[in-house]
Parts: C-alpha cells; sequence; structure tokens
C-alpha cells in the first residue's frame, strides 16, 4: 500500500506529477476543517500553502502523520512546536519565492513613487489628470532597508541599479558583509530619518511585530515612501494611515496586513497607497519552485532521507554529497551501540575520520539511531535531540571530527560512549564500494569486525573455547531461524571473544537469552538494522 498524502490547496502540476509516482494523493479542501480532520487519519503527509491550518488538534488527529509540507516561506498556519513534539517533520520552501518578493517590493517602490495605480484607475474612469500624478524620481535617492536577509539582499541589489543610496538596518549581519553588498549600517531610528524610501523585509516574530509604530513613524524624513511586502503586521496600520493622513508620508505600497485575508483596512481610503493582496509569492515560477521543492522533500521524508529544508531539525542546511552516504551508516551505529549497551548510554561522542564537509548532521543521525529501538514513539530527525535531552544524554562531537585533516581512504564513523555504570563503549563503521555504497561495522566494543551493517544482527560476548558456535546455532536451529553470515573476533586465543550473527528473522528476548545461558554469555544483545524496521 502506497503512502498517502494529502493536498490541502492548489499545488503546482509538476509537483502533483513527483508525488503522484510514488504515493496515493488525495485532495481535500484544507479550510474544510472536517474534512481535513477526516482526510489526515490516514496520511502519512500533508501539503498546504498559506489557508490551511495545521495545529495540534490536526496533528494528533494524524497518527501516522509524518510531514508538513508548506509551498512557501512563512510558517504562520503550522504549529511547529506541537509537531516536534511528536516527531512530524515539517518542511517549507525557503527560497522559492525569494526573487518574486524581491521584485514585488521594487514594483510596490516604483508604483507609489509615479501614482502608477491611481493614476490608472483614474484614467479609466474618464479621467486625464497628468499634473495631480506628478511623481519622485528613485534615482539620488536614498533608500532604507530593513533587515537584510535573502530577499532584503536582492531587494538592495535591484534597487542600487536605480543608483540609490542604500542604507540597513540589521543587528544580526556584519558591517563587512553590508559594506560588500554596497550597504551602511545604521540604526532603525537614524534610518527612518534618513530614508526616502523604506522597504521591509523581515521575518515576522514576537520581536518584529509592531517594530514600525506611531513612535517610529514620528521620526520619519518627511515625504518618505514605505513599502511592506515581507509579513502583515510588522508596520503598525492605524499609525502608518495616520502618518499618511497628516502628510509625514507620502505613499505605502502594502502587499501583507495584519490579519489575511483583508478586505477592510484604514490604508486603503489613501489614493496615495497601493495595496495588493498578498502577491509576493504570486508569480508562475516561484509557485512551481514552491511545489517542487516541497515535493522533493516529502518524497525524501516518506523514503526515510534526511530532508535539507525541514525547519524543526537541528542540524538544517543542505547534506553535501560527501556526508550523505554516512548518514544511514551513523544510525545504524547508534542502533547498534544502544543494542550492545544493553541500556542508555550517560554521554556519547561522535568521531568521524576524514575531512567531511559537514558533520553536525551526523550527531543527528547518530542520536536517532540510539534510542530507535528504545522508545515507544517514533523517532525521527526533528525528535531525535527532544529524547535525548529529556533522559540527560549528551552527544557530541568529538574534537578530532571538528579538526582531522584525514582524507586517505574511507571515511570512518566512530560512536563512543559512557555508560551509567562508568564503562566505556564504542562501536565504528565505514562506507566502501564506491557507488554501491556498502556499510559496515568495523569495530564493536574493541573488537575489529567485518560487518555489513544491515539485516538482524546478534552478538554474544563469551569465553572463547570449542562449540560455542555450534551450540548457539543449533538452539537457532530449532527455533526456526536461519543464520545467514557468521563472525568471531577475539584479542587472543582463550580470552574473551564477541560472536555475532546475522539471521533472518527476529529473535525474542526469551530465545537470545537461552542461547546465551547454553554458552555462559557475559553479555547478549540484538540490533535489527533493516531499512524498514
Amino acid at each position: 500500500m502506497r503512502p498517502v498524502v494529502v493536498v490541502a490547496e492548489e499545488l503546482a502540476p509538476a509537483a502533483l506529477t513527483q508525488l503522484d509516482q510514488d504515493f496515493d494523493v488525495r485532495h481535500v479542501d484544507g479550510t474544510d476543517r472536517r474534512e481535513l480532520l477526516a482526510a489526515l487519519r490516514d496520511a502519512q503527509a500533508v501539503v498546504i500553502r498559506s489557508a490551511t491550518r495545521i495545529d495540534e488538534e490536526a496533528i494528533e488527529a494524524a497518527p501516522g502523520l509524518r510531514v508538513v509540507a508548506r509551498a512557501g516561506v512563512g510558517l504562520d498556519n503550522v504549529d511547529v512546536p506541537a509537531a516536534t513534539a511528536h516527531g512530524v517533520m515539517v518542511v517549507n520552501a525557503p527560497t522559492s519565492n525569494i526573487v518574486s518578493a524581491a521584485e514585488q517590493a521594487v514594483a510596490l517602490l516604483l508604483a507609489v513613487a509615479r501614482h502608477t495605480a491611481s493614476a490608472s484607475a483614474a484614467l479609466k474612469a474618464g479621467e486625464w489628470r497628468r499634473s495631480r500624478y506628478t511623481g519622485v524620481e528613485v534615482s539620488g535617492k536614498t533608500v532604507g532597508v530593513v533587515g537584510l536577509g535573502r530577499i532584503g539582499v536582492l531587494f538592495a541589489q535591484r534597487m542600487a541599479a536605480f543608483g540609490t543610496r542604500l542604507i540597513a538596518y540589521d543587528p544580526y549581519v556584519q558591517p563587512a558583509r553590508a559594506a560588500a553588498l554596497g550597504v551602511r549600517l545604521v540604526s532603525l531610528d537614524d534610518l527612518l530619518a534618513e530614508s526616502d524610501f523604506i522597504s521591509v523585509h523581515l521575518p515576522r516574530t514576537p520581536e518584529t511585530v509592531g517594530l514600525i509604530g506611531a513612535r517610529e513613524l514620528a521620526l520619519v524624513k518627511p515625504g518618505v515612501r514605505i513599502i511592506n511586502a515581507a509579513r502583515g503586521g510588522l508596520i503598525d496600520e492605524q499609525a502608518l494611515a495616520d502618518a499618511l493622513a497628516e502628510g509625514r508620508v507620502a505613499g505605502a505600497g502594502v502587499d501583507v496586513y495584519a490579519k489575511e485575508p483583508c478586505t477592510s483596512s484604514p490604508l486603503f481610503a489613501h489614493e496615495s497607497v497601493v495595496a495588493t493582496p498578498h502577491l509576493g509569492a504570486s508569480t508562475v515560477e516561484a509557485q512551481d519552485k514552491a511545489g517542487l521543492a516541497v515535493a522533493r522533500s516529502v518524497r525524501l521524508a516518506l523514503h526515510g532521507e534526511f530532508v535539507p529544508d525541514a525547519v524543526n531539525v537541528q542540524a538544517g542546511g543542505v547534506v553535501d554529497e560527501d556526508v550523505r552516504p554516512l548518514l544511514p551508516l551513523a544510525e545504524k551505529l547508534g542502533t547498534v551501540f544502544t543494542a550492545v549497551a544493553g541500556t542508555v548510554a550517560a554521554s556519547v561522542t561522535v568521531d568521524v575520520r576524514g575531512a567531511v564537509s559537514t558533520r553536525e548532521v551526523l550527531r543527528l543521525a547518530v542520536t536517532k539511531g540510539l534510542f530507535a529501538a528504545v522508545t515507544p514513539e517514533r523517532v525521527t530527525y526533528v525528535n531525535a535531540p527532544m529524547l535525548a535531552a529529556a533522559r540527560g544524554v549528551y552527544v557530541t562531537l568529538g574534537e578530532s571530527s571538528k579538526n582531522d585533516e584525514h582524507t586517505d581512504g574511507p571515511y570512518e564513523v566512530t560512536v563512543r560512549g559512557v555508560l551509567p555504570d562508568g564503562r566505556a563503549l564504542s562501536v565504528s563503521g565505514t562506507v566502501t564500494g564506491g557507488a554501491r555504497e556498502i556499510r559496515k561495522i568495523t569495530e564493536v566494543d574493541g573488537y575489529r569486525t567485518e560487518l555489513t551493517a544491515d539485516g538482524i544482527l546478534l552478538f554474544f560476548t563469551y569465553v572463547d573455547r570449542p562449540g560455542v558456535v555450534g551450540t548457539v546455532g543449533s538452539i537457532l536451529g530449532r527455533a526456526g531461524v536461519n543464520i545467514a553470515g557468521m563472525q568471531v573476533a577475539r584479542r587472543a586465543a582463550g580470552g574473551e571473544a564477541l560472536m555475532t550473527l546475522m539471521v533472518d528473522s527476529a529473535v525474542g528476548v526469551e530465545l537470545l537469552t537461552a542461547a546465551a545461558d547454553a554458552i555462559g554469555a557475559a553479555a547478549a544483545s540484538a540490533a535489527d538494522l533493516r531499512d524498514d524496521a
């Protein structure tokens, strides 16, 4: 049975084609709450845009839900903390509309500068009134950019082509970075006082809501024109309307509102305001990019792969090609570590031999593997750090992982930990085989091994002597468990040894204990490394 993907709003045809290849795609009206909740009961993924609300109620209505995909940038309509607590990945398309949004801000600025919208409306109404709509040039003016994120930078680059002076307010950008863009960093108050045009490019957060209100608008340079194509609520709409009425602000271009849909605002009464219904991402290109991006993320998530655009995965970022093959290995090493330990570690360190581009995601993969078999809830890249924190388990990167410049031979990942009783344990592995990506476990608790990191593995630690392998094989055989492979590692003849069996079916605790007792094993454990386990 194919996984169910609920599409709750309109999605680009190319994105639907991608999803249809692998999944049972079901379309619902996301604004119809009853229909949405009913559809979510069978869903492994839900794809939304801005109109559908995915809150805790919706998440709890979907016991099999693994991913919420927002075909756009904002996540105001998704309860990300609730999703994280339930192990549900939240993804968006963070770069899909940045060009469209920047261009919309430029379009609004030009329209406000030249009274384009009101002049058009007057002409269509039969009025030819050129003198009434005399505008201003942009060239030579000071443009203030509030927020030098990706969209703010694109906007600034485009405005530079008009021959403007660019200043910006962004407390998280270094002056050198701004200078490289041809932008001078200033305080918000200075930006308000110096700018002929102001364009806001910030996310909506508790800190940014109401950032520009009555106090700030009292500081502006007379005749300023203000643009907001970012998020509603960043500028106090009533305060802006008052400033327009008083003539302190000459015009405004507004694409976003505190409450949407918005069909009534004090700003609409002013002819000098160009108002559009949140069209920042409303281009064919942006919609295609957003749809294709989230379709790709859904496919990765439902296939159990790492998702670069997951907003509630701590590692975040794009997984480079040199790291990607190591992710399944790191997760399986975490699983083997906990199985051999027989308990949850007190602390774990992840070492990576080889100069890979990024290691943080490998720490996350190990954390996921550590808890895969010891918690009742489904463990994902999303909730693994929460599970570790709740149990007081600290998973860190070793110093060698940060600084090792080894490049010869295959990369090797080692999971080292300290157990609650103070005992140290380590498990190592590598990826070989080129394009075939054969994952191997190369060391378990100090014993050198040559094991394929796949299937079901049984580990027995015992005193090396004749007949042990045959005894275990007979017990498993009588229980109908087929042995696919076997390996014994030892430090010295007659000393302690580690026997590893690869079997074709799961082995219960009673059978494992019986085999261990029969050979006087000091420890016995099982690790299920099947990809669908």
